[in-house]
């Protein structure tokens, strides 16, 4: 099954591709496939168009590889204003609740989770964009709810969480919830709002975001939706002192998040040269030598997010390819 996407109003379509890769209407065999991860676990069954002959292998260029070094494909789903979106990530702004937008999806945010689910691609993160300030907020945080609804226990979700309000959110279905600013404070680490959340979550369902910027050839974790500077830099002494208090980080490079024109070398290189623990890269992921690039410089240690240049959002990357560079096994 081939997905597109429709540049002008977001709606995705599928159409099917016969042995000669002209598109059909049908007409062509179905086959069972099972989704197994990297662990040789079932994740789920489901079904795909056959286009060829089907054979057991390998899904990505990593097959002579240790399970350690694999690279997972972890998707988003991004809302803004109540919508799936895709947006440059350093135009967002909550004054007048503003960003430059890649893509607006013509489906809801259920539609991907249930996507995402039927392929067995889990550890995807949906985020909120909007602040709890927002008169756009509750129906962005509605079309979140109804996406952990959709593939409960598969995806993370991030945006405006603090101790409050976590297990909210992991009630509804949510395997991790991501936090950043409530976590950094004034530029610094806030410990005592670490250590809360932490008591509320568990380390093992809490995700730092350490997405970053570039400011004199440094990078710093940027909080409040990417608009603020913290005075904490990433390096590997600060990977190794938060390591204890979470499951994953995920890091969006900013300054490049959205474009789709190359990834941020040196981020991939801090992150690929500390990797003791899950790490998910996303930002300007554009084609699949960059997702080799990304591979090189992480030394294999990075998981990933592919975001405007999916086809699902209006890209050139197919999607079941990026699923087929994950670690799975197709049966």
């Amino acid at each position: 099954m081939i997905w597109t996407a429709d540049k002008r109003d977001g709606r995705i379509m599928e159409r099917q591709e016969g042995m000669d890769g002209n598109a059909q209407d049908g007409g062509l065999g179905k086959q069972n496939v099972a989704i197994v991860n990297h662990w040789g676990n079932i994740i789920e069954n489901s079904r795909i168009v056959e286009s060829g002959s089907c054979q057991i292998r390998k899904w990505g260029s990593r097959q002579a590889k240790d399970k350690e070094e694999e690279m997972e494909f972890r998707p988003c789903i991004d809302i803004h204003n109540g919508k799936v979106k895709q947006i440059v990530g350093g135009s967002l702004r909550d004054e007048g609740d503003q960003a430059k937008e890649n893509f607006v999806a013509g489906q809801d945010a259920a539609f991907f989770a249930r996507l995402y689910r039927e392929h067995g691609v889990r550890g995807g993160h949906i985020i909120l964009l909007n602040p709890v300030e927002s008169p756009y907020y509750e129906a962005t945080k509605e079309q979140a709810m109804e996406a952990l609804k959709a593939y409960p226990g598969g995806m993370q979700v991030g945006g405006g969480i603090h101790a409050g309000n976590a297990l909210e959110f992991l009630r509804a279905g949510a395997s991790h919830v991501i936090v950043t600013s409530y976590v950094f404070r004034d530029g610094e680490i806030n410990y005592e709002n670490l250590e809360k959340l932490r008591a509320v979550t568990g380390r093992e369902r809490l995700v730092l975001d350490l997405s970053c910027r570039n400011k004199e050839g440094e990078y710093y974790i940027v909080t409040d939706r990417w608009q603020k500077f913290t005075g904490q830099k990433l390096d590997e002494a600060l990977l190794e002192r938060l390591s204890g208090y979470a499951d994953e980080f995920l890091v969006h490079a900013v300054d490049v998040e959205g474009k789709a024109r190359g990834i941020e070398g040196e981020v991939a290189q801090i992150l690929g040269n500390w990797g003791k623990m899950p790490i998910t890269y996303a930002g300007g992921i554009g084609s699949f030598a960059d997702l080799e690039e990304l591979g090189r410089l992480g030394k294999g240690k990075l998981n990933f997010t592919v975001g405007s240049a999916l086809d699902l959002f209006g890209g050139d990357m197919g999607f079941e390819e990026v699923v087929r560079m994950s670690s799975a096994v197709l049966v």
